[in-house]
């Protein structure tokens, strides 16, 4: 899953160690071999799906180069791989795109915003059904992760913080079942487990991400080093992305193999999909990606991450790491900048030029 973690601050750690292996001469030059790592959730089987149908290989030979998509069970595992310079780009969010390769060192750009949370990701608590029932409580959750972020800004929403309630690390893998007995009354939580747990009369989803659209974001992100010198790389990642999108809309037989790829029946899939959204025209993309509302998101989470420690052991402020937005004005320390959104690429697919320029 997107965010099947390990925690994320051990992520961090590991990320941290490794860092100073990506900065290798053969990340910073021409090459023709490129990998990309990613996991399983709603918003990145579609990168499965391409790998599977040859849309991959029909875009990388466009470009004269080769792409091996991996995929990976563990979602951390991929981040660290990718940020050991083990892999060329990775799925992620934007909140640990900063918290883990950003702070671990690695100048790491999203070129494709794939989709953002609208309701994957909820608060759910037990024979209580109003958000302010929470305090006091103990809430489980994935600790450091987007769950955490989500209930900071549930308890935001209601003037509340937390100190007013107790959070309990928990497994995404023991959620379900753990919401089950007597001890565990709150959690915070992803699809398909919100799901899972909603179908038990006890449980009241009291909050969710489509109350904050736009924060939750899922990304495919490379080494800037390796995108500087091979844009072409980045190229056929959108051309992917977007014939892939084109399959999903001409049927149902693209989603269906992602169903079944994700572990789930078409039904439950379309369920996934339906709050998440997702970006399949490349002109929403770049709207969203050259808005001022990103610009305010990424203080948020960077205001999070700072007050959790995960913008490395020596960061001072929650702009401890430079962000540069595509209109190239910087968020934080620009001195610093280890994290970038990049247009250009969406925007060549928005306009129709990537497979003119590819033949």
């Amino acid at each position: 899953m997107r965010r099947s973690f390990k925690q994320v601050f051990q992520g961090l750690i590991a990320a941290t160690v490794l860092a100073g292996l990506a900065f290798s001469p053969a990340l910073a030059a021409e090459k023709k071999d490129f990998k990309v790592a990613w996991s399983i959730y709603v918003g990145w089987m579609p990168w499965g799906y391409a790998t599977e149908s040859g849309i991959v290989k029909k875009w990388a030979d466009k470009y004269g180069i080769t792409i091996d998509v991996k995929q990976f069970n563990d979602y951390v595992e991929s981040i660290n791989q990718y940020t050991a310079g083990a892999f060329d780009a990775v799925t992620i969010t934007n909140m640990d795109a900063l918290s883990i390769p950003s702070a671990g060192g690695v100048d790491t750009t999203a070129v494709i915003v794939g989709d953002f949370s609208n309701g994957n990701d909820a608060v759910i608590l037990k024979d209580k059904d109003k958000l302010k029932d929470i305090l006091g409580q103990k809430v489980n959750l994935v600790e450091f992760s987007v769950s955490h972020y989500l209930l900071a800004r549930a308890l935001e929403s209601i003037d509340a913080q937390e100190k007013d309630l107790k959070v309990v690390n928990t497994s995404d893998a023991d959620m379900a079942a753990a919401f089950k007995t007597p001890d565990v009354t709150a959690v915070v939580t992803w699809k398909p487990i919100v799901s899972t747990i909603l179908e038990s009369p006890d449980a009241h989803k009291v909050f969710d991400s489509s109350q904050i659209p736009g924060e939750i974001i899922d990304l495919m992100v490379v080494n800037t080093e390796v995108l500087k010198d091979n844009p072409k790389f980045a190229k056929a990642l959108a051309g992917i992305w977007y014939d892939t999108m084109t399959a999903m809309k001409s049927g149902t037989a693209a989603k269906d193999s992602m169903a079944k790829a994700s572990g789930t029946d078409l039904k439950g899939f379309e369920e996934q999909l339906a709050t998440t959204e997702l970006f399949s025209d490349p002109k929403d993309a770049v709207t969203f990606t050259t808005s001022d509302d990103l610009k305010t998101t990424t203080e948020r989470v960077s205001k999070f991450l700072f007050e959790k420690s995960l913008l490395g052991k020596d960061a001072k402020s929650e702009g401890a790491i430079g962000v540069e937005f595509p209109d190239k004005t910087v968020f934080g320390d620009k001195d610093n900048v280890k994290f970038r959104y990049n247009a250009t690429f969406m925007k060549e697919a928005a306009d129709g030029k990537l497979q003119a320029s590819a033949e």
